[in-house]
C-alpha cells in the first residue's frame, strides 16, 4: 500500500471507570501497538475520552473498542 492510500478517521471512546495515568498510559500503548492505528490521546482534563486516530482499511473501530475492552476497562464507542 502505498502512502497516499492511507485514509485516516478518528474515533471516541469514552472510559467508564476512573483508571490512574499509570493505567490510562498502558491503555494508549495497548490501541497505539495495533496495525493501522496512527495516534491515540487521552487528555489529563478529560481522563474518560480516548481519542484514537486510524485507518480504517486496517482496523474498525469494534476492533479498537474490543482492544480496550480487553484490557478490563469497562468502555464504549462515543457518537454512534
Amino acid at each position: 500500500m502505498k502512502d497516499k492510500d492511507i485514509k485516516m478517521v478518528d474515533v471516541t471512546l469514552h472510559i467508564d471507570e476512573e483508571i490512574g495515568l499509570d493505567q490510562r498510559e498502558k491503555l494508549r500503548d495497548t490501541v497505539l501497538g495495533n496495525d493501522g492505528v496512527m495516534a491515540a490521546a487521552i487528555q489529563l482534563k478529560t481522563p474518560h475520552v480516548m481519542i484514537v486516530e486510524y485507518d480504517p482499511d486496517r482496523v474498525t473501530s469494534a476492533q479498537l473498542l474490543e482492544m480496550v475492552t480487553a484490557t478490563g476497562v469497562h468502555a464504549e464507542l462515543s457518537g454512534f
